[in-house]
């Protein structure tokens, strides 16, 4: 199965496959759909802010940290904060 984009892993869930053809255990599905549903009912501070969090996690595994910092200094964002860079850089 050829996993790419943003709604490959979704799609390789909804077909309860792993990214080697093999079935995910029921078991697994089933908790990862329960939070996921628990998730889809959390209120959301802003879309602004969801924006900036999905940037700074993905960002992180493409972009260096000073690339990252001042990208999003560019943009308008804050730049990076010290629990961000310790969590995804340290």
């Amino acid at each position: 199965m050829a996993i790419a984009g943003p709604g490959g892993v979704d799609d390789a869930i909804a077909a309860g496959l792993d990214l080697d053809g093999s079935p995910i255990p029921a078991e697994m599905l089933s908790l990862y759909n329960e939070v996921m549903e628990l998730e889809s009912r959390r209120a959301r501070s802003g879309v602004t802010k969801s924006m900036r969090n999905r940037i700074v996690k993905t960002g992180s595994k493409h972009l260096d940290q000073q690339t990252l910092n001042s990208r999003l200094q560019s943009a308008g964002w804050d730049g990076l904060k010290a629990k961000e860079i310790a969590f995804f850089y340290g």
